[in-house]
């Protein structure tokens, strides 16, 4: 398919050669040109603007930081609504609030463009591996028509429902995510300051009830100290911060998920915003009394 592609950040630029690599014609464009250098290296299209890189594509995806974004790139000046062939579907894989999408979806649909909000779970390794798990809100006829470039993208592509579910799956997603590095991170701090080889710790509860994909990867990588970001500090507070917002719209009790909105309010604040959200485990350790150092 010819697909368009906004957002070459640590996520967006392998998202894109692998939908290159799958065969397909891919233009891109961003507001930093030197984003997408790679890309336009290994071939892609260059574009201008977002409205021209949609006047070349059957399909827009855009990567980017937040709601503001995508409501620029998609309904601002030059933008993909401006340049839109008929029938083009936008696809945006943003962590966004679910209302966003939403509203974002009415008002591209007013102008013949059909949205799906598809956000992923995955992180940087996914993006690069094509493993990422993608969830899809939005019309089933353009998921139908779409689902090719998800499959050149992702291992599991999942239906959730209508326009702004995705961005539902993916909250919950975060909430998960976060509350779960959160509590291996305290875990880990705590057979730390207990005296206790953390890794053996870590081995014996892999055996348990207490595993989890965030105790072996993320578990391990907290004993490596490597919080190289694969998914920064500030991003997850982001995400946490949509759904610490949702909740109060909808009147809801999250209380582990503040608890861990505000570990991660403390992680930008304290100056670890650019490390992983695994960094957790240093700002634990300087609250406790120590270094918290790499």
């Amino acid at each position: 398919m010819e697909v368009g592609f906004i957002g070459l950040g640590l996520m967006g630029r392998p998202m894109a050669l692998n939908l290159m690599k799958a065969g397909h014609k891919v233009q891109v464009w961003s507001r930093r040109r030197e984003s997408m250098q790679p890309l336009l290296d290994a071939g892609a299209g260059d574009c201008a603007s977002a409205a021209e890189l949609a006047s070349r594509a059957e399909v827009v995806i855009s990567m980017v930081a937040d709601a503001p974004d995508v409501e620029q790139v998609a309904l601002g000046p030059q933008g993909v609504a401006d340049g839109a062939r008929p029938g083009l579907i936008f696809v945006d894989m943003s962590t966004i609030a679910p209302a966003a999408a939403q509203a974002i979806a009415t008002k591209l649909k007013a102008r013949g463009i059909e949205m799906l909000d598809a956000p992923v779970s995955g992180g940087e390794i996914g993006a690069i591996n094509a493993t990422l798990t993608i969830m899809v809100g939005g019309d089933a006829a353009a998921f139908e028509r779409v689902k090719p470039v998800f499959e050149a993208m992702g291992k599991t592509v999942s239906v959730i429902g209508a326009s702004g579910a995705g961005q539902v799956a993916k909250a919950c997603n975060q909430i998960l995510t976060g509350v779960g590095v959160a509590a291996v991170a305290e875990a880990m701090n705590f057979a730390q300051k207990s005296g206790v080889d953390a890794a053996k710790v870590r081995e014996a509860l892999l055996g348990g009830f207490a595993y989890s994909r965030v105790l072996e990867n993320h578990g391990q990588r907290m004993l490596d100290r490597n919080f190289k970001p694969g998914f920064k500090a500030w991003m997850h507070q982001k995400d946490l911060r949509i759904v610490m917002e949702e909740a109060h719209r909808l009147g809801l009790a999250l209380p582990t998920s503040a608890a861990t909105a505000q570990m991660l309010n403390a992680m930008v604040g304290s100056g670890l915003g650019e490390n992983d959200s695994i960094a957790m485990l240093k700002l634990l350790e300087r609250m406790s009394g120590g270094e918290g150092q790499d």
